[in-house]
């Protein structure tokens, strides 16, 4: 059997969500779109069902599959609805839709709700992706609150530039958010994982964590309190001992310096690890860090074998516990978001217990 795993650790998933919940101090949602970041969505919803508020999904069918696996508490869709007739579903699956235009807000209210509707209502307080502007806000929330259709509204934005700690656009979005709301009541939902993290006026009513519940710290500075989720692992299936001045690998992009025993690893952009990951991307070979020499092939890939212990059969860790995913994804020139979503192909191991409740 090919020697590619995906551990998914759901006791550090739960460790991570009582982390940030604690340190955001009001309910968080779990977000478990793009199936959970690739960890699986319903396993880890069902790992955090007993702990967890509630949940955030990007669209229908990622909430409809976590309602039939037997997921119970609230589910929020964070891109709405695509269509008016998607408001029954809504209402079948009893859903919290986000309204973040004037024709999901009218369709909405063209609906006819059994029991009156949780909305959230969603403002563009800069960084202009989807949300009412500020100065169409309060229309947009009055028109709901006039509706008997509709119950509960949540008023939440999203901040464009929260992982830069000190950046100037998060206070600014701030700002025009409160402004914005100010007479409207009701509960807020502002902060996402770093906002969590790293910018306290933003814990408001709810929280929404998504790449820290995995355990991926944003800033480096939550190390000792999240716990990397996912770890990926393969094995040294082949090695073999190059002389100096002998290339490695399509395109020829590495030469060994000196006399090098090279490991081949069962794993390549085939299964989602990134192509560009350069040579001395680092890897952990049996626990200790070495490094990518050549260019990552379709399902294979090479390492430098260090140490005289190193060889065929040895573990090699792509990312997780010894190698951070934000090394890899800065090797890459991508995201760890990225990353994590791309996993495929390795068998996925589920550790830590399924609890439900």
């Amino acid at each position: 059997m090919r020697p590619l795993v995906c551990e998914i650790r759901l006791n550090h998933l739960r460790d991570n969500y009582k982390f940030l919940k604690s340190l955001h101090g009001g309910k968080l949602l779990a977000v478990v779109k793009a199936n959970a970041y690739g960890h699986g969505a319903v396993p880890c919803a069902r790992a955090l069902h007993n702990v967890a508020d509630g949940f955030a999904v990007a669209f229908l069918e990622e909430a409809i599959e976590l309602r039939e696996a037997g997921v119970t508490k609230p589910i929020v869709l964070l891109e709405g609805v695509f269509q008016a007739a998607d408001y029954a579903v809504v209402q079948e699956y009893r859903l919290w839709p986000v309204v973040h235009c004037q024709a999901q807000l009218e369709s909405l209210l063209a609906f006819d709700w059994r029991e009156p509707a949780t909305v959230w209502l969603k403002m563009d307080s800069g960084m202009h992706r989807v949300g009412f502007f500020p100065h169409n806000y309060a229309a947009a929330f009055a028109a709901l609150r006039q509706s008997d259709k509709v119950g509960e509204i949540v008023k939440m934005s999203h901040f464009a530039c929260a992982d830069e700690a000190d950046d100037g656009i998060t206070q600014m979005q701030l700002d025009a958010f409160d402004l914005a709301c100010e007479g409207l009541e009701g509960a807020e939902s502002l902060a996402n994982s770093a906002a969590v993290m790293a910018h306290p006026a933003a814990r408001r009513d709810w929280g929404r964590a998504g790449l820290a519940l995995y355990g991926v710290d944003p800033f480096g500075a939550f190390s000792g309190s999240l716990k990397p989720v996912m770890r990926l692992k393969s094995q040294v299936f082949s090695e073999r001992v190059l002389q100096p001045h002998e290339p490695i690998g399509y395109g020829a992009s590495f030469y060994t310096k000196r006399s090098t025993r090279v490991g081949l690893v069962a794993g390549g952009y085939a299964d989602g690890y990134p192509r560009r990951a350069g040579n001395d991307t680092p890897v952990a070979i049996d626990g200790v860090r070495s490094r990518l020499i050549g260019r990552i092939s379709m399902d294979m890939l090479t390492v430098d074998l260090q140490q005289a212990n190193m060889g065929v059969g040895s573990e090699v860790e792509l990312f997780g516990d010894v190698v951070n995913v934000n090394e890899v994804a800065a090797a890459a020139g991508t995201v760890a978001y990225e990353i994590l979503c791309n996993v495929k192909r390795a068998r996925k191991i589920y550790l830590g217990g399924e609890l439900k409740g």
